[in-house]
């Protein structure tokens, strides 16, 4: 990242008043926050509730786990503040989600399944059906053998082809 992203100012709910503060990267990639006449150096922008509400709740984090702002709502962001606050949590945050499956090589585990995601076409290997976590009726987290984990927002939003592999491994 060798621009640096600002932020200029916004509210925070836990203290009911104005606050100013400005969110950076500089060229090395490392957040900074300045928030009342002091900067720290080492930020992570952390969301409450990542999948259920990711506009909702989030929170900036010293390097030691302080919380140092909170913010109940993205959308009352102006655009510009909101992608700086994006970009924050992007360097924490990795789940690509699966918008459609090409095929699986097996029915039984481990099989590798040949997927497409909103960061592209992969591959990703199954180690047992208990890597396939449900978190409501439509909402799914498959966990790979490499440790990453694919998000599938909306079952019900797949193509037929996607959901007739999808039924035989839940």
């Amino acid at each position: 990242m060798s621009e640096s992203h600002a932020l200029a100012t916004s509210s925070s709910s836990q203290e009911g008043a104005l606050m100013d503060f400005k969110l950076w990267a500089d060229p090395f990639g490392i957040w900074h926050l300045s928030l009342a006449e002091q900067t720290h150096e080492h930020v992570i922008a952390v969301r409450a509730f990542p999948i259920n509400a990711p506009n909702e709740g989030v929170s900036i984090l010293s390097r030691d786990g302080r919380e140092l702002l909170w913010l109940d709502q993205l959308t009352e962001l102006p655009q510009t503040h909101r992608q700086s606050i994006e970009k924050c949590l992007q360097n924490r945050e990795f789940m690509p989600e699966i918008t459609k499956l090409d095929g699986v090589n097996s029915f039984v585990t481990p099989s590798r399944w040949s997927v497409q995601t909103t960061r592209g076409a992969t591959e990703l290997l199954l180690k047992g059906e208990e890597d396939i976590k449900r978190l409501n009726a439509n909402t799914l987290i498959i966990s790979d053998a490499y440790g990453v984990q694919f998000l599938i927002k909306d079952l019900s939003a797949l193509d037929r082809h996607s959901r007739k592999l999808m039924d035989r491994f839940l």
